[in-house]
């Protein structure tokens, strides 16, 4: 062959090798691809699409979306037999466009339900077999109408108390366990292929998680489909413990898949001896529950991101049994730990801060995963 012929093969094969070198990962949902679905819970403003930072980090860092408010009972059905699906199919419109993961929450909550669930037009509490029409109603209609198009449910939420008894709420109070059950029933016979979730809040407290296991094994062994339990992980600095989340972790998956949900990491004091992710605590201001008022100190954001990267290493080291991880929220601007259990106090519990920009932690979860994947293969 000529001088010139090798040279033009030498530049081929050069060039063929520039376009098969793998490029860098440089975002979630890329790095942990192989491990669980990362998730974030997003809010109307957002899957309106007019955002377009927030628009870029969602597409860019995440595969599942969660409805972070707009699927809620109360927004779904503020009144019998009127029902509002604006927000709601706009935002599995948006979640469709951008080819992601969807998951429903929530469908059964004693929080954010309207009263007239429970109530009868004289102010008593309905009957049961009142109750039990207007869950299948309800549930068969919002289930029904994304039939196919939502992967997946939080069917019912919260219903363990601390001790592992059941939360006497109202759905309890007029049917007791049986409204868990029809929750699951219904939810499946609206979708018979979606998935099915119970999700809750402290799950890592020993009594607590043993009480959800029960009940969730009770359901499984009559019969009843629960795919997966959510471990919502609203957390503090000192609590809970890597020994006991992995506990809990190892605990659920001998039920089915576990996921990790709501995730988000609270900087300051928490104002209380009861640990809670109960939306209607509520305590007055006071300087000392708000020691970062502008930014963060560098020790506090040195502390954070450490913290955070604890919990990321067990969930990529049991990516075995996790099949989802979701942040509740997108940025440091938009989360409800602004306000709760404290209004007005400024909070940095999320992956992004309030100038859209990734936290440190973000590119060591991205290492840790690609780390862990190298080893697998």
């Amino acid at each position: 062959m000529r001088k010139q012929g090798w040279i033009v093969v030498l530049i081929l094969l050069t060039l063929l090798g520039c376009q098969t070198k793998e490029q860098p990962v440089h975002t979630l949902k890329e790095a942990l691809k192989d491990h669980f679905f990362m998730g974030v819970a997003v809010n109307a403003w957002q899957t309106k699409g007019t955002d377009t930072a927030a628009h870029e980090l969602i597409t860019s860092h995440f595969n599942s979306l969660v409805a972070e408010n707009c699927m809620k009972s109360e927004r779904i059905q503020p009144r019998e037999g009127e029902f509002n699906f604006d927000e709601a199919d706009e935002f599995v419109a948006y979640a469709e466009a951008n080819g992601m993961h969807i998951v429903g929450h929530t469908l059964v909550w004693h929080s954010q339900a309207p009263r007239w669930f429970f109530f009868d037009e004289t102010g008593n509490l309905v009957s049961a077999e009142v109750l039990t029409e207007r869950l299948k109603t309800h549930i068969h209609t919002l289930v029904g109408r994304y039939k196919g198009r939502v992967h997946g449910w939080d069917v019912v939420n919260e219903a363990i108390n601390e001790d592992g008894s059941y939360r006497e709420s109202l759905f309890y109070q007029i049917l007791g366990e049986d409204y868990i059950r029809l929750a699951f029933q219904f939810a499946r016979e609206a979708d018979p292929d979606a998935q099915l979730y119970y999700n809750d809040y402290n799950t890592m407290k020993p009594e607590k998680r043993e009480g959800i296991y029960q009940m969730v094994k009770k359901l499984q062994d009559e019969g009843y489909r629960v795919d997966a339990i959510g471990m919502q992980c609203h957390l503090i600095m000192n609590f809970p413990s890597i020994e006991e989340t992995e506990a809990a972790i190892v605990r659920f998956s001998e039920l089915g898949d576990v996921m990790v949900t709501e995730m988000d990491l609270t900087i300051l004091p928490w104002p209380s001896e009861r640990l809670s992710a109960d939306i209607s605590m509520n305590y007055a201001a006071d300087p000392k529950y708000n020691p970062y008022p502008e930014t963060l100190s560098d020790s506090a954001s040195v502390a954070w991101n450490n913290r955070m990267m604890d919990f990321f290493n067990v969930f990529i080291k049991h990516s075995d049994k996790i099949t989802r991880v979701t942040m509740w929220g997108l940025t440091d601007a938009h989360t409800w730990r602004n306000n709760w259990p404290i209004r007005g106090r400024k909070d940095y519990p999320l992956l992004f801060d309030r100038e859209n920009q990734a936290k440190p932690v973000v590119e060591s979860i991205i290492k840790a995963a690609l780390n862990q994947q190298s080893t697998i293969h």
